[in-house]
This record gives structure tokens, sequence and C-alpha cells, in this order.
């Protein structure tokens, strides 16, 4: 079975920066819409960034203008550029693909078991 495997994750001050990264385990078609999402204890899980299949990105408002998403499609890999992190960033963070039909063709969802962030102050 096919996961998402997420890296980058780790330690820092506030104000730093992190880059997550987001692959499949083994090469696949992977035509997704890609989510990073992420979850403190105690917190709900929330949606932090998308990028669809033809590259248009949204953003939470929380990370707006410090958070950018992108995707390599040549090394089918999303990334999450974090930048300014603030306390409040420290989560598990983890990316998931929205099933759904991409130029006709079908690719099922799929799921990563996260990095973790801890941004200290």
């Amino acid at each position: 079975q096919v996961q998402l495997v997420e890296s980058g994750g780790g330690l820092v001050q506030a104000g730093g920066s992190l880059r997550l990264s987001c692959a499949p385990s083994r090469s696949i078609f992977m035509p997704n819409t890609m989510d990073w999402y992420r979850q403190a204890p105690g917190n709900q899980r929330e949606l932090v960034a998308t990028i669809t299949n033809l590259g248009t990105t949204n953003y939470a408002d929380s990370v707006k203008g410090r958070f950018t998403i992108s995707k390599d499609n040549a090394k089918n890999t999303v990334y999450l550029q974090m930048s300014s992190l603030k306390s409040e960033d420290t989560a598990l963070y983890f990316c998931y693909a929205r099933a759904g039909y991409y130029s006709g063709r079908y690719s099922p969802e799929y799921r990563g078991q996260g990095t973790q962030v801890t941004v200290s102050s």
C-alpha cells in the first residue's frame, strides 16, 4: 500500500524557517490535489495549505504570508516552506492527497504519518 512520507520537521526557534517535504513511498502516478494539515495536542486538525493539480494554492489565514506550498511534478514531491515561525505553529504536520479524477484518470487518496514541528519561543 502506498503511503505519503513526510520529512523536514524538527525543532526551530521562533522566527526561524523549515521546509517540509512529502512524497509517495514508491513511484506512482499522483496528480492529486495536495493538502498540508497540522494538529497540535488537544486541538482539532487544521488545513494549512492546498495546491491543486493545476497549481492553484490556498492558505489558512493563520499562515498566509508566512507559508508557501509548492509541488515538483518531476519529483512527485510537495513542499511546505515555513518562515517566521511562531510557537503556535508547533504541531504534527502531515500531507494528504485527495482522491479524484484528474485529466480523466482516477487517482485514489493517500495519507502520511506526519512530521513533528516544534517552535521554541
